[in-house]
């Protein structure tokens, strides 16, 4: 179980998400975003070692207000072999240091995500201790997912990220969102899984994006 510590950070997770967005292929802004932290969600790490987050970041610099999804681990210590993928370090008010990853490249949050899309692993709360997030959902029709000795290699472009996964599978994260308001994201039809969560909109809206879809390879 992930425990919530209400504390400082510093830089914030917005300031390091900031200097980081615009030199990614996916990134579809300025220079400088206006970063705000609109929602998301988190799952637990069963060696309760690494803190995995799913931020939904809205640009505000534009009136389109673009919302990127990043995924995130938190680290106590260097992940070994993935400099590439460091976001940056923060000071956290009670942890010390921590080692902030893109976590499409840590086996952690990899693991995790397949793990709920096959609804072995829950959605827990972005802000609250041990409190399952009951508006994510998740899908799967395919086989069990052999997990074993597996180790993420993800390719960033224009669309997002895609990453092989087992069993001739490849998992499509989607970087640049794509919300509707009020209803259910539509899940593609060739999709074998899925994950989607909603945030509060403007003008109290409620916006719901899928954040990934799985499909055969």
């Amino acid at each position: 179980m992930a425990v919530i510590h209400h504390t400082t950070l510093k830089p914030t997770k917005t300031e390091l998400l900031a200097g980081w967005l615009p030199g990614r292929p996916w990134y579809r802004g300025g220079p400088a975003p206006v970063l705000e932290k609109s929602g998301g969600s988190r799952l637990d790490d069963p060696e309760g070692e690494v803190g995995i987050e799913f931020i939904v970041a809205t640009d505000t610099a534009s009136p389109g207000r673009t919302a990127y999804l990043a995924p995130l681990t938190y680290r106590g210590a260097p992940l070994e072999g993935a400099e590439h993928a460091l976001v940056g370090t923060m000071e956290h008010g009670v942890l010390g240091t921590r080692w902030v990853y893109d976590g499409c490249h840590d086996p952690v949050l990899v693991t995790q995500s397949l793990a709920l899309i096959e609804g072995r692993a829950r959605a827990m709360a972005q802000s609250v201790s041990d409190t399952p997030d009951r508006e994510v959902t998740r899908s799967y029709t395919g086989a069990p997912l052999s997990l074993d000795g597996f180790t993420p290699e993800p390719a960033d472009d224009a669309d997002g990220t895609r990453l092989p996964t087992p069993n001739g599978t490849v998992l499509e994260i989607h970087r640049v969102l794509a919300p509707v308001a009020g209803q259910h994201p539509p899940v593609p039809r060739d999709a074998l899984g899925h994950i989607a969560t909603g945030w509060p909109g403007p003008d109290d809206s409620r916006l719901r994006a899928l954040f990934m879809t799985l499909r055969q390879a």
